[in-house]
């Protein structure tokens, strides 16, 4: 397995690679459809939509396919986010749950040194819930959501704008996640990067975009850091 070197921090991206938050994404889903009197779907189908943020996940469901229709109504995505927010803040955190070794392996990496970060694209206003409510207060330096600059994954900002603050250089961080977004994000970065195989990838090969190293599980990262 390959092992990084000389690396100082560790940037996470948070659904499907941290937590799986689709049980309460899923919920927020059909409460908005319901209320626009749209079909609405099972979990299942939902968890294939998810990855891309909430406006694409919107779509989808709007859509009722991944591949967003192109006849897509602008005025009714626009009346659709504002419900789906505050649906998902009312049902945040119910039933999201860290996947397995994530808080062992996270703390573990915070004892060895490591300075530890959070780059999602899902809005601010739904990461601190999160975080307290699974017991990762204290772990990350810093959290930057997708609403937090003009841009976000798979456009590197994010990625220079944690380093910009931490005062680190890309040579000493991994950008670790489950989507191509996050694996884009660090190779225009030129940060190298971990994708983890159990996540939101909505059914894609990762090593398409050939990331740096694939592993299965979440605590596997502790081998590959010296």
């Amino acid at each position: 397995m390959l092992k990084f070197l000389n690396k100082s921090t560790l940037l996470f991206d948070l659904d499907g690679t941290l937590v799986d938050s689709v049980p309460d994404l899923a919920l927020a889903i059909n409460q908005t459809l319901s209320e626009l009197n749209l079909p609405t779907f099972e979990q299942d189908v939902i968890r294939g939509w998810v990855g891309n943020g909430a406006s694409v996940l919107v779509q989808r469901a709007l859509s009722g396919n991944v591949n967003i229709s192109t006849s897509l109504d602008n005025k009714l995505l626009e009346k659709s986010l504002p419900i789906f927010y505050k649906a998902y803040q009312r049902n945040n955190c119910l039933e999201t749950r860290l996947y397995s070794g994530v808080l062992q392996t996270l703390t573990e990496l915070k004892n060895r040194g490591y300075r530890l970060g959070i780059i999602t694209n899902k809005p601010v206003q739904f990461i601190a819930p999160i975080i307290e409510g699974l017991a990762l207060t204290g772990l990350f330096e810093i959290i930057i959501g997708g609403d937090t600059l003009d841009k976000r994954k798979p456009d590197p900002l994010q990625l220079h704008y944690a380093c910009q603050k931490l005062m680190v250089n890309v040579e000493q961080c991994v950008m670790i996640g489950d989507s191509k977004n996050d694996i884009l994000a660090a190779d225009a970065a030129n940060m190298q990067s971990v994708a983890l195989t159990y996540g939101y990838n909505c059914g894609e090969n990762l090593n398409t975009y050939k990331p740096d190293l694939v592993i299965d599980n979440f605590a596997d990262l502790l081998g590959t850091l010296d």
